[in-house]
């Protein structure tokens, strides 16, 4: 699974309102490059426990982005390593891990989105940041789908895979609003960094929590491989890049809408290729969820768009 992270300004008109067609084609290529590794790593994980995925993936990221490795600027060696360990250990583990004990695709889909609320609430605490009263109502609205969709009875069944999936969008959370004060590092340089400092512990935690590596691994056929491969190669690499390259000609504000894309194509594979049956409360629930993370971001452009007119 991934997430958006936040990158470097862009050097575009921050005044467009809309995506050109290619621009439209490439972010809906994201939307389902992520949403396809909801459903390759659901199979993958049936092969290989969760630490272990994720440490695999990670090794992958760390030896082709090796070359790319910048040092942190002075002073901010402890926020990079926060970062790193926040999102490739901690993120990236749990939401493996939830994918895991899930029965279904479309509720860690959705309740992953829960970060941008969550980040809104970080940066309204941690750094100062106000937002009006139609963003908190969407804050509100969002949590409160949470809540809706928790009581579907699919996610009932397995209440530990939701409270592992709002961990690890909290720490998604706080590490996009940490990220905000980075400086001096690209996106490869960044992805590298997180892959190389969390590899190590995902190992170490696997090794003690799921047992010893080999035998993890001895049931690992070419489905789990290609998961890990897909994950690291086409999610991380390729999805993020094009990320990438977006941001560098539009506000983030203007992408963000586009992104709710992913999710409902994980609900969408996970109902034709996984067997998910969603009740009334999660198609309610995630609308709630979905609707006010939109509003969100929306409301974000609004104010970038009023900041630059002003």
């Amino acid at each position: 699974m991934d997430s958006v992270q936040a990158l470097p300004p862009a050097r575009h008109h921050l005044l467009n309102t809309t995506l050109p067609p290619r621009d439209l084609a490439l972010v809906t290529l994201v939307c389902v490059v992520w949403a396809i590794n909801f459903l390759t790593s659901a199979f993958a994980l049936q092969e290989i426990p969760p630490l272990l995925f994720t440490g695999l993936r990670m090794a992958v990221l760390a030896a082709i982005l090796w070359p790319f490795l910048k040092p942190a600027a002075p002073g901010q060696w402890p926020r990079l390593i926060a970062i790193s360990f926040g999102l490739g250990t901690i993120h990236f583990g749990l939401s493996f891990w939830a994918l895991k004990l899930a029965g279904d695709l479309a509720s860690p889909a959705i309740v992953m989105q829960s970060y941008v609320p969550m980040a809104a609430v970080l940066a309204w605490w941690l750094l100062g940041e106000r937002f009006a009263w139609r963003t908190g109502l969407a804050i509100a609205v969002s949590f409160a789908g949470v809540l809706v969709l928790g009581f579907d009875p699919l996610v009932l069944d397995r209440p530990e895979s939701l409270l592992m999936m709002l961990s690890s969008a909290f720490f998604l959370a706080l590490a996009t609003v940490l990220m905000r004060g980075l400086k001096g590092q690209t996106l490869w340089s960044q992805q590298g960094w997180l892959a190389l400092i969390s590899v190590g512990p995902l190992l170490g935690l696997s090794a003690v929590i799921e047992g010893p590596l080999m035998n993890s691994l001895s049931q690992a056929t070419w489905i789990g491989w290609s998961g890990v491969l897909y994950s690291a190669l086409i999610s991380s690499l390729l999805g993020h890049g094009l990320y990438y390259t977006l941001v560098q000609r539009h506000p983030v504000a203007l992408i963000t809408p586009y992104l709710l894309t992913a999710p409902l194509l994980a609900v969408g594979l996970g109902v034709m290729f996984w067997g998910d049956r969603p009740g009334p409360k999660l198609w309610i629930g995630g609308a709630m969820v979905l609707g006010g993370v939109l509003a969100i971001a929306l409301r974000g452009w609004q104010k970038q768009r009023a900041a630059r007119l002003a």
